[in-house]
């Protein structure tokens, strides 16, 4: 089992922002350039990039998301109490 895993994420707070997003992401746009120009949280100056953590570190909701991830695929919309998330697993 993986301990320790690396992700960026877009965090927005309306659903209908993460779905145009998610289908923006679909149609091939950058995840980075996506997160600098949309996302809410503080990552979004570097892409989104959230760096390594380990389990028990993020919210159960996202955490389960991440690590269920291959390396490289997006996740589907996230809900949270911090919002929307779209997770991309990067390592």
């Amino acid at each position: 089992m993986v301990n320790k895993i690396k992700a960026s994420h877009i965090l927005v707070d309306k659903h209908g922002k993460a779905l145009q997003i998610k289908g923006m992401l679909e149609e091939g746009k950058d995840f980075a350039e996506l997160a600098r120009n949309h996302s809410t949280c503080t990552s979004r100056k570097k892409g989104g990039n959230l760096g390594e953590f380990g389990r028990g570190k993020m919210d159960k909701a996202f955490e389960k998301a991440a690590f269920a991830l291959n390396v490289g695929q997006i996740s589907d919309l996230v809900k949270t109490k911090h919002g929307y998330h779209i997770i991309k697993r990067t390592k």
